[in-house]
């Protein structure tokens, strides 16, 4: 009887770590790792420093990225909202700024915006990287 409840012990792990291909709502294609999903989530932040390197990348590879990922990865239709909410929240903010440079306001709002804007998705990215969602601060919550 001891060794018949080791092979069902060890027939139970195995089915735990590799799963059976024929249970409803599984597809080998589909599986993926938590560590998969975060990956995703990290260069879903990091990607809004896309615009750095091409002007206009930043705004439409995050959005990209959300819309391809977010059914496939768990998880990542959350930090793509965080980060489109921020992408919305940076544009209004810019150009709240821009209108206030006839009043010389603007200059350090705009100064203050690239900075954070610069700063936000990579401590984003870290946190992904990590498992957290991390909302942005100063970020509208359009997407919830």
């Amino acid at each position: 009887m001891a060794s018949d409840q080791k092979e069902g012990e060890s027939l139970f792990r195995f089915f735990v770590f590799f799963p059976p291909f024929n249970f409803p709502g599984f597809h080998p294609m589909t599986y993926t790792t938590e560590s998969e999903a975060r990956q995703w989530a990290t260069f879903l932040h990091l990607s809004l420093l896309a615009g750095l390197l091409l002007p206009g990348a930043g705004f439409i590879l995050p959005i990209i990225l959300w819309q391809l990922k977010k059914d496939e990865l768990p998880g990542i239709d959350a930090h793509g909202k965080v980060v489109v909410n921020w992408l919305i929240s940076a544009l209004i903010y810019g150009a709240v700024g821009g209108l206030l440079v006839f009043v010389l306001i603007g200059f350090p709002l705009l100064a203050i915006l690239g900075l954070v804007s610069l700063i936000f998705p990579i401590i984003g990215a870290i946190k992904a990287n990590e498992g957290v969602l991390w909302r942005y601060p100063l970020s509208l919550r359009i997407f919830s």
